[in-house]
C-alpha cells in the first residue's frame, strides 16, 4: 500500500459577486497580499515600474536583483520601488553555477540592508542565502522544478515554494513534467504553501491551480504583456500574436534546458545545437544576456532571445496590471462560485 500522505485541499474563501471579492489562501496570509497572484522575477523585466504596479493591484511584485548592475544599484531600485508602492513586494535572487559568478553575498546584503521582507530564491545551492535571509526575519519563497527539489527547499526552512511546470518560460528543469501532474504531485508531499508556476495567464489557470493543491499562481510571460512592463511594445505585441506552439527548447544538451519564444535567433540556436559536434561557444554570441536586453529595449524581435512560455497562446491583449489581476481574480471567482458550483447536484 502507498504510504504517501493524501492531499487534503486547503480551505479558501471567495467573495460572491462583490467588487471587493477575495480569494484567501495561505499564500495571501503569509505574504500579506490581497490576491494570490505573484509576478515572476524576470531578468531585465523585473524593475520597479512593473513590480510596483503588480503590488498596487493587490498581488506580489518582484524586483530582479541581477537586473541591477551592482548591489548599490539594487539598493537604489528598492528605494525607487518604495516611492511607487507601499504594498508588499519581493526581490528575486537567482543563483546560477558559473566560473565567474556575480557577488551573490553582496546582493544578499543589499537586500537585507534595504529592509526587504520577502525574497524569491531560485537556482543552485541556496542554503547559505536561505539561512542568512531567515536569520534577518525575511520570508523566503524558493522556485523549483521538481518535487524532490521542493522537499529539499522545505527542509532548508523556506516559507513557501513555487513549483515550475514544463510549460514555463525560462528553465523548466530536465524532467519535462507539466503542471497538471507536477502541481498535485508536489501538493501530495509538501506541507508549506505552494505557488503554481508555468502556463498561467487567466482566471481559469488560477482556479485550476487552487484545485490542484496550490495556493496561488506565479506569472512571468503574462506580466510581460502589460502596459507597465518596461519593455518595447513590439515585444508585447509579439507575445500577443504568438500561439502556444511558438516556443523553442534550447540548451538541453548542456542539461540547462530553457524555453524561449520562437524567432529567427532561437531557430538558429536550435539548428546549431542539433549538430553533434556543437559546443556552447558556437551559440554564445546569439544567446548573450546583453543581446537579449537590447532586443527587449529596441523591439527588434528577431535580433535576440526573448524568454516566453507556452502561455503565449492564452494572451490576447496588453492590459494594465490592475486590469489583469482583477480580471483573473474575478474569472476564478466566477468559475469556483458559479460554473463549478452549478455542476453539483
Amino acid at each position: 500500500m502507498d504510504s504517501r500522505p493524501a492531499f487534503a485541499p486547503q480551505k479558501f474563501s471567495v467573495g460572491k459577486g462583490d467588487p471587493q471579492m477575495a480569494i484567501k489562501t495561505r499564500i495571501t496570509e503569509l505574504l500579506g497580499i490581497e490576491h494570490p497572484v505573484v509576478q515572476g522575477g524576470m531578468m531585465w523585466v523585473g524593475r520597479a515600474e512593473l513590480a510596483s504596479a503588480v503590488s498596487n493591484a493587490g498581488g506580489l511584485g518582484i524586483l530582479t536583483a541581477l537586473t541591477q548592475p551592482s548591489p548599490d544599484a539594487l539598493r537604489a531600485e528598492v528605494d525607487r520601488m518604495r516611492t511607487m508602492t507601499d504594498k508588499p513586494f519581493a526581490v528575486n535572487l537567482t543563483l546560477l553555477p558559473s566560473t565567474n559568478p556575480p557577488p551573490y553575498a553582496e546582493y544578499r546584503k543589499a537586500i537585507i540592508d534595504s529592509g526587504v521582507k520577502i525574497v524569491e530564491t531560485a537556482g543552485y545551492k541556496p542554503q547559505e542565502h536561505v539561512d542568512e535571509l531567515k536569520a534577518h526575519g525575511i520570508k523566503v519563497i524558493h522556485k523549483c522544478t521538481a518535487v524532490r527539489h521542493a522537499l529539499s527547499a522545505e527542509r532548508m526552512g523556506v516559507d513557501a515554494i513555487s513549483i515550475d511546470g514544463y510549460e514555463c518560460a525560462g528553465h523548466p528543469g530536465e524532467d519535462d513534467i507539466p503542471g497538471l501532474i507536477l502541481i498535485p504531485a508536489a501538493a501530495d508531499k509538501v506541507k508549506i504553501p505552494m505557488l503554481a508556476s508555468g502556463g498561467f495567464g487567466d482566471g481559469r489557470g488560477l482556479a485550476a491551480a487552487l484545485a490542484l493543491g496550490a495556493e496561488g499562481i506565479n506569472m512571468g510571460t503574462r506580466f510581460c504583456a502589460t502596459q507597465e512592463a518596461p519593455i518595447h511594445d513590439n515585444i508585447k505585441q509579439f507575445i500577443v500574436a504568438n500561439d502556444e506552439r511558438a516556443t523553442n527548447i534550447i540548451f538541453r544538451k548542456f542539461r540547462n534546458t530553457a524555453r524561449v519564444a520562437k524567432n529567427a535567433i532561437s531557430d538558429e540556436v536550435v539548428e546549431i545545437l542539433a549538430r553533434p559536434e556543437s559546443v556552447f561557444t558556437d551559440i554564445q554570441p546569439l544567446v548573450s544576456g546583453v543581446r537579449g536586453r537590447e532586443t527587449l529595449e529596441s523591439g527588434r524581435v528577431e535580433d535576440g532571445i526573448v524568454w516566453a512560455g507556452q502561455v503565449q497562446g492564452l494572451i490576447h491583449d496588453v492590459p494594465t496590471c490592475a486590469e489583469l489581476v482583477h480580471r483573473i481574480v474575478a474569472e476564478a471567482e466566477g468559475i469556483i462560485h458559479g460554473r463549478l458550483a452549478g455542476m453539483l447536484d
